[in-house]
């Protein structure tokens, strides 16, 4: 299996390709991540950090954090090793990939480096669903 932090090729053509079409519409990306034990999830300071830097990047994108949950336990499917869900909206497929040239993304990805151990995100579409961020 490929590294579970990182997108592969088909995944990122998938969304070049929607982005800026008449396709691209605003969505939400569920994030599900396990933290590494020393990141001392969720009081740790590096946790907070991460945070603060996804709040101020995803922003700068014209997106918004919705919400953040720990997780408690799995019902169906092994998830119990994983520590949080984030629900994460963007104003469309474009906004996302340019989420690497935002203002304070690099330092976002380098705590990302430090405090994800795995991750898994889920492309949601907010268009029938209320996901969208209050003030949009």
């Amino acid at each position: 299996m490929a590294n579970d932090n990182t997108s592969n090729s088909e995944q990122i053509s998938r969304l070049k390709s929607l982005a800026g079409s008449p396709s691209d519409t605003s969505l939400v990306m569920l994030n599900i991540n396990r933290y590494k034990a020393e990141v001392n999830f969720p009081e740790g300071q590096s946790y907070r950090s991460y945070m603060g830097a996804i709040e101020h990047s995803v922003g700068a994108i014209g997106g918004s954090v919705l919400w953040r949950a720990p997780i408690e336990g799995s019902v169906v499917g092994e998830l119990d090793e994983f520590d949080e869900v984030l629900a994460v909206w963007y104003p469309s497929h474009k906004a996302f990939l340019d989420l690497p040239d935002a203002d304070g993304a690099r330092e976002m990805f380098r705590y990302r480096r430090a405090c994800v151990e795995k991750a898994h995100i889920v492309e949601l579409s907010d268009q029938s669903l209320s996901l969208r961020p209050s003030e949009a």
